[in-house]
């Protein structure tokens, strides 16, 4: 009877303890279950489509970009293993080429990400080429005041301490360059013709071409023709010219120009001053950013030529990185214009949303991948142990920066596709030029830390930036910044 009272004690022990794991297995799902429609009710309804759509502009414009970018960059590469000399001539040449050339004729035509990106979401498509022949010939005649400015190269980076030799290697590289300047914003207007229509692989189809004839004439003139810095000028000025060239005749060939070209029209001659209302704070909000990092190359170049190497490598890496996350600023741009060009108010803050959270996380496997190689990087672009060094201490650093980076980049194609460019231009001026940049250069001259302490301002800048883009986006009136795009189709016929 004592067994048979001990085995029915088990059991129900058993029964009791099987009871307790269903309640405990029960609230564990409860729980769970809550959580995720916690976080179901965070995430925006149509996000995966917007993903979709995202990704879909995201990834080729980063290709496309990195196309841009590696015409200098390939420059830089080969120039920087003639000697130490010609790559701090090179570098300052490219710096004076964006400066006062590049910069200019990428800002004037952002225009385009609030015209184009709206007006296309609104179907009116034939005052899209009409946008396009206006830009077309603002751009041709800005490149007259950019070329006054090259052509004095020489004795601008003499009359700021640069070597003399540096600087007559600067001035050799920036005059067999200045022809393809107009051909270098016919590429970019083209891009952005294009981009704002969601029309992106062209782009990285020529450029892709273009890069490949670029390595093939620097290795031809450099190695074989032994040209040294003036073979590789002539060559990126060639290359230039083959992108403009490639990208025009795969419109017209596969047709993508005829929804939205109907003839030129004196019509483009009309309303300037709607799209250089637009295209100065564009100008200015990509500029100042710009400016500052190539000044940051000038100053560098003061302290010695080891520090001017080094600051082009990190340059040259940063604009690298800086690819992942301007890959989502353009898609979001492009995305919030179309939405409210089209009225769709809901969906320019879910493009918003989506674009920002995933260009973050995007933004995080880049910073960890430039922490891992940090020691080594630096060896693409140069042998030159001193400047290889330098770069490593800059990349410790160069991981958090790029994160507020990637935040205040994002951000600002948003406010650049709700037509914000003015707040946006004002927020960069304040933030580079009276907070991060006067910060960088204290701590580089006075504290003694070189181009880490220039670094170190800008990443104050960007902090401080990504906090106001973020507010400001947050506290935007979405829905009359959809009522305002009706008034800009009716300024550019």
């Amino acid at each position: 009877m004592d067994g048979i009272k001990a085995v029915t004690q088990m059991n129900g022990e058993s029964k009791q303890e099987k009871c307790d794991d269903a309640q405990s297995t029960s609230s564990s799902q409860i729980v769970y279950g809550g959580c995720r429609r916690k976080l179901r009710s965070l995430l925006p309804v149509n996000y995966k489509e917007e993903v979709v759509h995202l990704v879909k502009l995201a990834g080729p414009v980063f290709i496309s970009q990195l196309m841009i970018f590696l015409i200098s960059f390939v420059s830089t590469v080969f120039c920087g293993h003639l000697g130490k000399t010609e790559l701090a001539g090179v570098a300052l040449a490219i710096a004076v080429i964006n400066v006062t050339g590049i910069s200019i004729g990428s800002g004037l035509a952002s225009a385009c990400d609030t015209l184009i990106s709206q007006t296309f979401g609104s179907n009116n498509l034939k005052r899209v080429g009409v946008i396009l022949q206006r830009g077309i010939l603002i751009l041709l005649l800005a490149c007259f005041p950019c070329w006054a400015l090259l052509i004095n190269t020489e004795p601008i980076l003499l009359a700021v301490k640069q070597s003399p030799r540096v600087a007559s290697l600067s001035q050799l590289y920036v005059k067999i360059f200045m022809p393809a300047l107009p051909a270098a914003f016919m590429y970019q207007l083209q891009g952005k013709y294009l981009q704002n229509q969601g029309i992106i692989w062209p782009q990285v189809i020529t450029g892709a071409a273009g890069n490949v004839l670029n390595a093939l004439i620097n290795y031809i003139f450099l190695h074989l023709l032994d040209l040294g810095v003036a073979g590789s000028a002539a060559a990126n000025t060639i290359s230039q010219y083959s992108l403009a060239v490639f990208l025009y005749v795969y419109i017209r060939w596969k047709g993508l120009h005829k929804a939205t070209w109907d003839g030129w029209s004196v019509d483009c001659l009309q309303e300037w001053g709607a799209f250089i209302r637009l295209a100065l704070p564009s100008m200015l909000m990509l500029c100042v950013e710009w400016w500052t990092y190539e000044i940051g190359g000038f100053l560098a170049g003061l302290i010695s030529e080891a520090e001017l190497g080094a600051q082009s490598v990190v340059y040259q890496l940063a604009n690298i990185a800086y690819m992942f996350p301007l890959g989502f600023a353009v898609a979001a741009s492009v995305r919030v214009g179309n939405a409210l060009g089209a009225g769709n108010t809901e969906q320019a803050k879910l493009s918003a949303k989506v674009s920002l959270v995933g260009g973050l996380l995007v933004s995080c496997l880049v910073a960890i991948s430039i922490g891992c190689t940090k020691d080594i990087i630096g060896y693409i672009f140069t042998k030159e142990e001193e400047i290889v060094l330098r770069v490593s201490q800059v990349m410790i650093m160069y991981g958090v920066f790029h994160l507020f980076d990637a935040i205040a980049g994002i951000t600002g194609g948003i406010v650049r596709g709700a037509g914000k460019q003015l707040i946006g231009a004002l927020c960069n001026i304040v933030g580079y030029y009276f907070v991060g940049f006067p910060i960088g250069v204290s701590l580089m001259f006075a504290v003694g830390m070189g181009i880490i302490g220039l670094w170190v301002g800008m990443f104050v800048c960007v902090f401080l930036q990504s906090i106001f883009f973020i507010t400001l986006i947050c506290k935007l009136d979405w829905k009359k910044a959809t009522e305002e795009v009706g008034y800009i189709p009716s300024s550019t016929s």
